[in-house]
This record gives structure tokens, C-alpha cells and sequence, in this order.
């Protein structure tokens, strides 16, 4: 039930969009709505859901700078690999607070080009003031880059289908009012679309009787739409998730759907509507297959711990440890910051899957040192590359 925190026309907006579709929508429609309605939705509201001054949750790059100075170690290698091209560009999408922007950007220099695309436009105009030097847009350029696209917890906030296995039949989990005002539940229905079965027919996916769990079918569209505007170069993607057989396992029968509020995790979705995070863990095996349908290489799969490890984080610390500039405060705050980046607990379980165009494929990148063993992910005519 939709708890009075809600926004109340936000909830008006969706009770209406129900009422027109007959009583009930997909999960799916409620969690775009939710969340990126021009006017009330979560991410485009004026003030900052992400960061240590904002409402409700905190990603890498805002807890400390060591992690976007990682990264951008990792981009100097894929710029060589490139052979040092004069319009190496780098394009981050939902950019944020500009937090891992002005961490690469201090590593790297200034003559890199960077372009960080944001659809809020509060945020833009913060952006626009903290990167003087870089393109700051809702949408990307028409013209493909040559370089790296970036995406840091962005996957996991696509609106999701969320499912069912009941006898064998998969159902999917609608939204419809509730029994109070601008209230909201479930309700089982028949699939929207045959494009859930197929996708988890795909990836070999059996759920259990009773299971839970969430389809992400805007992972593809994302990923041709982000390609499309990468002539050669890298993507690397960083967010939280599993490969489809743990993903879709037993033990995540009640699925991975999670609402953050006030840095707390929330077990209601339908809780302060456009007020709350709603996030769904990503399935690398969808983003894998993606990836080669449009046209990309996926290079590996590693954990985040494992990632900024291989990519040069002990390179990083030593260099704070030796700086006559680092005093005590400083270096307590990077040897936190790095213990919570690198828990297998916390967000070093995080995922960083590498992919590429136009480029080799081997020996594997710094921060593909240890990569996440697994099965290929299938080609677009379903078979195993």
C-alpha cells in the first residue's frame, strides 16, 4: 500500500494509466513511471537520490575518488590499445553528480574529451558547473566515438517484468489500486508479452514452482543504442548482478527487486511512489548476448574487488601513502573507502563486464585479470561463439 510519502501526482498519473488499461499494468510501466516520469519521476527530481548528501543511496564513485582514479587507469590502457587516437572520447552515461567524471578527468587530463550524458536537468546544470570541460547532454551526439563508453549503475534501475512460475505456466505480476487511494498491488495475469518466455527460454531458465523473479527487456535496446554510437573502442559497465544460472536460481526465489529509501532498503515497491530507488540486479548473460547482437565483443566478466585489483588500486594507494600532501584524515578516509569498494560483502561483489569493437581481443585487459569463468554467452542465431 502506498504509504502517504508517495508523491500524489505521480500516484494520480499512474491510477489513471491503470484505469485505462483496463485495471492493471505491467510492473514494468509502473517502475518507468516511478521512476522517470518528466515531471515527478524518481531520477529526474530536483534533489540528488545518490551521494553522501544525497536522499537515499551512495555509489562508488561518490564515496571516494580512488575509484574513478582506478578507472581511468583502466581507460589509459584501452586508449593505448587504441593506438592513442587524437579524438579519444570518453561518453558516460547517467553521469550523476559528475563524481566519476572529475575522478578520470584528474587522473587522466584535459585532453581528453568527455561526455557526460544525464536526463535530469537539475543534475545537468551541476554538471555542467563541476565539468567546465566537458560535454554535459541529455542524449548522445549523433556522431559514434571512438574510445570508451562508461555506465555505473545505470542497468539495474531499467524498469523490469516481474514473473511467476505457477503449474509450470509462467504469470507475470501486474500493478493495480489498491483497497485506499493512490494505494497499489499485485495482480498474476498473463504474460504482456511472449518476449519473457523467449528471453528465459534463451538462456536456459527453469524456475521453480512458486519463483519469483524479474525480466529486463530494456537491456537490449540499450545496449544497440549505446553501441551504435561506439565506432571502435570499449564499453565498460559496472553494476550489480549475476550471470543467468545464478541469477534465475533457486536460491533467489523471491527475486532481487529492491526499493532504497533514507540509505535503508525498503520491502515495499509500492511505498513512496517517485519517492524511493527501485532496482533489480542485472542478468550478464542477457547483457552478453545483447552485446553480440549488436555488434560488440564481450571481453570478461569480473568482480568489482577483483577489477580494481587487477586495474591498479594498490599502484593508486601507494601513491596517496607516499604524497607529503596526504595527511592522517585523508588516508583513513581512502583505506575505508577501499575496504567497502572491495568486500565481497558490499560493492565489491558489484560486476564489470568489458566489452569492445574494433579491437583485440587478447592478452585480456588490466582489470580482466580475473575473469568470471562461465559459459559463452550466445550468438544472435543462438548458438555459442
Amino acid at each position: 500500500m502506498t504509504a502517504p510519502l508517495s508523491d500524489a501526482e505521480l500516484a494520480e498519473i499512474i491510477g489513471r494509466e491503470i484505469d485505462g488499461a483496463g485495471g492493471a499494468i505491467p510492473f514494468a510501466r509502473f517502475m518507468e513511471l516511478a521512476l522517470y516520469d518528466p515531471d515527478h519521476g524518481y531520477y529526474l527530481q530536483p534533489r540528488p537520490a545518490a551521494g553522501r548528501h544525497g536522499a537515499d543511496f551512495l555509489t562508488a564513485p561518490e564515496l571516494h575518488p580512488i575509484f574513478g582514479q582506478v578507472v581511468a587507469r583502466q581507460i589509459a590502457e584501452m586508449r593505448s590499445r587504441l593506438g592513442e587516437p587524437p579524438d579519444f572520447t570518453i561518453r558516460e552515461y547517467a553521469a550523476g553528480s559528475g563524481a566519476l567524471a572529475e575522478a578520470i578527468l584528474g587522473e587522466m587530463g584535459a585532453d581528453v574529451r568527455y561526455e557526460a550524458i544525464e536526463l535530469n536537468r537539475h543534475r545537468r546544470a551541476e554538471l555542467a558547473a563541476r565539468l567546465p570541460l566537458a560535454r554535459v547532454t541529455a542524449g548522445a551526439s549523433d556522431t559514434p566515438i571512438t574510445g570508451v563508453v562508461l555506465a555505473n549503475e545505470l542497468l539495474d534501475a531499467l524498469p523490469v517484468h516481474r514473473v511467476v512460475m505457477r503449474g509450470g505456466r509462467l504469470r507475470e505480476v501486474y500493478v493495480r489500486r489498491g483497497e485506499t487511494a493512490r494505494s497499489f498491488t499485485d495482480q498474476e495475469g498473463e504474460p504482456s508479452t511472449p518476449a519473457l518466455a523467449a528471453r528465459l527460454a534463451a538462456e536456459g531458465v527453469d524456475l521453480a514452482d512458486g519463483q519469483r523473479s524479474e525480466v529486463n527487456l530494456g537491456i537490449e535496446a540499450w545496449l544497440a543504442e549505446a553501441a551504435t554510437g561506439l565506432h571502435r573502442g570499449y564499453m565498460l559497465i559496472v553494476d550489480y548482478g549475476y550471470r543467468a544460472a545464478d541469477l534465475y536460481s533457486e536460491r533467489r526465489g523471491a527475486g532481487t527487486l529492491l526499493s532504497y529509501s533514507g540509505h535503508r532498503v525498503v520491502d515495499d515497491p509500492y511505498a513512496d511512489v517517485g519517492r524511493q530507488d527501485l532496482t533489480a540486479h542485472v542478468d550478464f548473460t542477457a547483457v552478453e548476448r545483447a552485446a553480440r547482437r549488436a555488434g560488440l565483443t564481450p571481453l570478461g566478466l569480473t568482480s568489482q574487488a577483483e577489477f580494481l585489483v587487477g586495474a591498479g588500486a594498490e599502484t593508486v594507494v601507494e601513491r596517496v601513502r607516499t604524497d607529503p600532501a596526504t595527511d592522517l584524515a585523508g588516508w583513513v578516509a581512502l583505506r575505508s573507502a577501499l575496504g567497502r569498494l572491495l568486500d565481497p560483502r558490499a560493492m565489491g561483489a558489484f560486476k564489470v563486464c568489458v566489452l569492445g569493437r574494433g579491437i583485440p581481443i587478447e592478452p585480456p585487459l588490466q582489470g580482466l585479470a580475473y575473469r568470471i569463468a562461465g559459459p559463452p554467452a550466445a550468438a544472435p542465431g543462438g548458438d555459442a561463439q
